[in-house]
């Protein structure tokens, strides 16, 4: 298989993905994410820092950043002492190992193996004649626990004798404590030695929450391979460490210090898993081995007896088999054949990475060091996009939970509760909104619509949030009191209930008449960019009004699909949304700013406590009509008033207006300005014209693609901070919000791109991001797509990217072509001809109404998109039937039901 190239650079050892790394130790700001489902969430780099826990509160290891990863001593240590070499760290902790890191020493030989959800380290000291396995990984049980397994290898040729000694510093507390009674908070550790390990339970709780009982405990378990104790263990730091000394160079191991039994309690001191073995002696050839459980218990002391089931050999080699064997299931739902096999294996990376956001939120990883867990609204969308092409069972009843948010005014609820379906009041006398939350919504729904064909959904009743904030949070509602509870109300003191249907009107048409003073939809305090949150008062986000007005038509299309799937022909709606339905009420000048924001307070006013609770009938052909007017309405303004040509010939989109009410966009005393955004949904939206995606295409290639980074840039350097549009123009250029190779808004630029048939255009935006992903010499990560590329080159905030999603829908939507089509599969392959592997064949394997289909496309005369048709199509060996083919087709998706389940069933796709 293909290999990388590059000496410093991973490379993939099998067709599971699993993929190894020399000397990984040689690199900075590596880190590799553990967790299961059960809320264990684990951070591990080369040399075993990072931290363990469970949520903000519950930290088993210090909390880390990514600079603490090489400035802090604390790690998953393991020491090897010897009468002949003294103390040897197996995790590479001490002193001189660490300077051989730095040097390149060939001493040492370090590896690390990499697999879903599984870490190892392999050390082997030439010298020592000592080879080391540390493997890691979280179980996926239902169970907050990290387990360890060190395996030691005599490779020398002669006798080993060595005592080994864990030590592991058990934090045991709140994030918070790190800066607010750090000290403190170590006085309430109670610390306890048992049979087989060390455990703490904080007597009480210091945090956001006040001072509270706590019930909460946290320990480092061991036993060695045939099942025996601990010999001794060192439950406080300063012992272990001594005077003068650190866990890189601890007396307790320096000194061979004994430990303490079992049985002994100390209260008050920063504690540690420390755990001391009997004396080892091991042949030339022999190994032995030691597993270590990492636990938080949330029933406190007493889990002692968890070492009798997770510490032994056996287990620990079958408990990592069983989560391996998880993890390649889940991911093998969604799998990619092209002729690159690397990138086949990357996107397997890729598709764990939205796994990995349900898990971890936004929040939890080295660089994710803010927040307290949990995801945004924007986020709550963003990642059903890939789970409805990986996990699609649960998606229905995930996005009806998500409608809950949605405020009448059409802002939603910003603060996201831990269970399905939970929003909790802001009690802020005004909160942020984020002027593009209501676009999402209808986005990922209409890709659920098209996947199912469940167009029912749009009919079911759900309520709506309720809080102080009115008005899109611009005024409080000084009735409303948190006894009156979270949901809105009617007049009689009901709970009000609406239909999706009218949940996703509310979200467009209050920002359609939403406008600033060039009749933009208003900036608010952010858009997607958060960094553009210095605008509130005249700042407009042109980007996402095309975004919105490509709602309104798309939901206009599906409104007019409607009867033929259910045979309805009116739809009932909340008697005060009909304000906002001139075509029903009255008819507004949508040129006239002043007007259209004069309906809009109309509306607020309707609603700002309660509504009536009364529905009105409206016929669908009516407001489909509505809606289409709306969107060629602003279809037609952003081509006439924002489309810009600067003064060296190149064409674009304005995207934005800042504070002071001017164009962002265009030459200015500094530079040109672009930006990536602005473009992006023009062409998505099918608002921008052939000619002009042609003329987009071509500024961004010569503005936004940078070759020193080599992909394209979110925005050009504007030269200055703007303090009217901004605090990401604080940022130094070229990092994160400000010109940052942005994964997010790059790969929706490709996908724009392949909607509008600028395939291999498309291709090469798609392409640069995985190069540069691919490109460890650079980027410095493991597989997998980051949130941005820094000016170095560098991939940031790794694993948890609402990219990854995107990536993933681009790949199967659009380069492959598959897609639902209100319940049928459509099939439009956008391939060109070296994605096609020697044979011509490019696959893909997805789930699609609940059957699992391997979709091959055989291109045998090896042609270019624009080249070739559909000539042919079979299912299983069988002629499919379909007669209708060309540069698309679709399969009912009747015939699809038809096929027996619990199988993967093969649809051939002849191209010629």
């Amino acid at each position: 298989m293909a290999q990388n190239t590059s000496k410093t650079g991973w490379r993939f050892i099998n067709q599971n993905g699993e993929f190894e790394l020399e000397n990984p130790q040689q690199t900075s700001y590596l880190y590799f994410p553990l967790a299961n489902d059960a809320g264990m969430m684990s951070s591990i780099s080369p040399l075993l820092h990072g931290d363990i826990k469970s949520s903000h509160n519950t930290f088993l290891m210090e909390p880390v950043s990514v600079e603490e990863l090489h400035n802090s001593r604390s790690a998953r240590n393991f020491w090897l002492y010897s009468d002949t070499f003294g103390a040897w760290s197996v995790s590479g902790n001490s002193p001189v190992q660490l300077a051989q890191n730095f040097t390149g020493d060939a001493t040492e030989k370090v590896k690390m193996i990499g697999g879903f959800l599984w870490h190892q380290i392999i050390r082997e000291n030439i010298k020592l004649g000592i080879k080391t396995e540390i493997t890691s990984f979280v179980p996926t049980a239902e169970i907050q626990i990290e387990l360890m397994k060190v395996k030691i290898t005599n490779t020398g040729k002669n006798e080993l004798r060595f005592t080994p000694t864990a030590a592991i510093p058990i934090y045991g507390r709140s994030a918070d404590n790190l800066r607010d009674h750090r000290h403190v908070t170590s006085l309430l550790h109670q610390i306890q030695t048992t049979l087989y390990g060390v455990e703490v339970q904080p007597t009480l709780s210091f945090d956001e929450r006040g001072h509270r009982v706590n019930q909460v405990a946290y320990g480092i378990l061991g036993a060695e391979d045939d099942g025996a104790a601990p010999t001794g263990f060192f439950p406080l730091i300063e012992e272990f460490i001594g005077e003068g000394g650190s866990l890189e160079w601890p007396a307790g191991v320096v000194k061979n210090a004994a430990g303490v039994p079992s049985g002994v309690k100390l209260d008050g001191f920063e504690a540690l898993g420390g755990l001391r073995f009997k004396d080892a002696v091991l042949q030339p050839g022999q190994s032995k081995s030691y597993i270590l459980a990492m636990v938080i218990h949330d029933k406190g002391f007493g889990f002692s007896d968890l070492a009798e089931n997770w510490c032994n050999e056996a287990k620990f080699d079958s408990s990592l088999q069983q989560t391996r064997d998880y993890w390649e299931k889940q991911l093998n739902q969604l799998q990619f054949h092209t002729s690159n096999e690397d990138l086949n294996l990357w996107l397997k990376w890729v598709t764990l990475q939205p796994i990995l956001r349900r898990i971890y939120g936004c929040s939890f990883l080295p660089h994710h060091d803010y927040g307290r867990g949990g995801r945004g609204w924007r986020d709550l969308w963003q990642d059903c996009l890939a789970l409805l092409v990986m996990e699609p069972a649960p998606v229905r009843n995930l996005l009806y939970n998500n409608y809950a948010g949605v405020r009448i005014d059409g802002s939603n609820a910003t603060i996201i509760g831990s269970k399905p379906g939970e929003f909790i009041a802001d009690r802020n006398n005004i909160s942020r909104v984020w002027m593009d939350h209501g676009a999402w919504p209808f986005l990922t729904t209409l890709l659920y619509l098209n996947q199912s064909g469940d167009v029912d959904f749009l009919l079911k009743e759900q309520t709506y949030f309720k809080d102080r904030q009115i008005k899109r949070s611009k005024d409080i509602d000084p009735e409303w009191k948190p006894e009156n509870g979270s949901l809105l109300k009617q007049q009689n003191g009901e709970i009000y209930r609406g239909t999706i249907l009218e949940h996703i009107l509310v979200q467009n048409l209050v920002q359609f008449f939403n406008v600033g003073d060039h009749n933009n939809i208003k900036l608010e305090d952010a858009d997607w960019n958060d960094g553009l949150d210095m605008a509130h008062g005249k700042g407009e986000s042109v980007a996402f009004t095309a975004f919105y007005g490509s709602n309104l038509q798309e939901i206009s299309n599906l409104l007019l699909e409607l009867p033929k799937k259910t045979g309805i022909q009116e739809v009932e709606l909340a008697d005060e949304l009909i304000i906002l339905l001139d075509t029903l009420a009255q008819k507004v000048d949508y040129e006239s700013v002043s007007s259209k924001r004069s309906l809009l307070d109309t509306y607020f006013e309707s609603c700002r406590h309660t509504v009536s609770g009364k529905k009105i009938k409206v016929k669908i052909e009516v407001l489909a009509k509505d809606l289409a007017g709306k969107a060629q309405w602003i279809a037609e303004h952003l081509r006439a008033k924002e489309w810009l040509t600067n003064s060296t010939g190149y064409s674009w989109f304005n995207g934005y207006y800042n504070n002071d009410g001017e164009r962002v966009e265009g030459d200015f005393p500094s530079g040109t300005r672009m930006t990536l955004t602005g473009q992006v949904f023009t062409v998505m939206s099918g608002i921008a014209t052939d000619e002009q995606v042609a003329k987009v295409i071509t500024a961004a290639d010569h503005y936004l693609d940078d070759p020193k980074i080599g992909g394209y840039r979110l925005n050009t350097n504007f030269g200055a901070i703007q303090l009217n549009l901004g605090r990401c123009f604080g940022f130094a250029f070229g990092h994160k919000e400000n010109g940052a190779m942005f994964s997010h808004m790059a790969v929706m630029y490709g996908n724009a791109l392949y909607k509008r048939g600028f395939v291999k255009e498309g291709y090469q935006v798609i392409n640069s991001i995985y190069e540069l992903s691919h490109n460890f010499e650079k980027s410095r990560i493991y597989p997998g797509v980051p949130e941005y590329i820094n000016e170095k080159g560098r991939g940031m905030y790794h694993y948890l990217t609402g990219s990854a999603s995107w990536v993933l829908l681009t790949v199967l939507t659009e380069i492959f072509g598959v897609k639902g089509k209100l319940g049928d599969l459509m099939l439009e392959p956008k391939l060109i001809r070296e994605q096609f592997d020697a044979s011509g064949a490019a696959s893909i394997e997805t789930i699609f109404a609940d059957k699992q289909l391997q979709i091959v496309y055989q291109n045998k005369g090896l042609l270019d998109y624009g080249k070739y048709k559909i000539k042919a199509i079979s299912i299983d060996g069988q002629s499919a039937g379909i007669t209708e083919l060309g540069q698309s087709t679709v399969i009912p998706r009747t015939r699809i039901e038809g096929l027996d389940g619990g199988k993967v069933h093969q649809i051939v796709v002849e191209l010629g």
